[in-house]
């Protein structure tokens, strides 16, 4: 049998963020809003980009608390959505370039989605982070914690529980 050179690190970096890219301008809303996320490994962040659209009360400056909500409601869903996709790339069950060329995954479906607003959502980027604390065939539960200038400092936190789509193999 001979020896397969395994593919060069850039080159499977590439694939990984062009299935991610794919997975997130699939999706209208996120596209509207103008969500990014940066990869680094497994890990997400989602990114809010400050637009005066998403400016709730005009006097304070505040960002509007269905923009935050939807934002990390995004983080969630998607966070959640590329770990299981992630799973499938690294075990060969899925190759990342059906994904570029538009075979989409289903997402997982919000069941309830919880926010705490701790502080003012102030005029300025915003970011996200989703923890996948169960991850089932048919059940997930995440949390999320959004923050803007100083990572400790967080503005917003949720927690949602999620409907998984059928896997491939049902």
């Amino acid at each position: 049998m001979a020896y397969k050179r395994p593919e060069p690190v850039q080159v499977v970096k590439q694939r990984r963020d062009a299935a991610l890219s794919a997975l997130v301008h699939g999706v209208p809303y996120i596209n509207f809003m103008g969500i990014e996320f940066d990869r680094r490994g497994d890990e997400l962040t989602a990114i809010l980009p400050y637009d005066d659209k998403l400016i709730g009360n005009p006097l304070l400056p505040a960002l509007h608390g269905g923009a935050i909500s939807g934002f990390m409601e995004v983080a969630a869903v998607i966070g959640l959505g590329w770990s299981v996709l992630w799973d499938e790339i690294e075990r060969g069950d899925l190759d990342a370039d059906e994904v570029v060329q538009g075979h989409m995954p289903r997402l997982p479906k919000t069941i309830d989605f919880t926010i705490d607003y701790l502080r003012t959502g102030l005029p300025r980027d915003a970011y996200a982070r989703a923890k996948v604390n169960r991850s089932g065939r048919r059940y997930a539960s995440v949390h999320v914690e959004a923050w803007q200038d100083n990572r400790n400092r967080i503005f917003a936190q949720g927690t949602g529980h999620f409907l998984m789509p059928p896997r491939r193999d049902e």
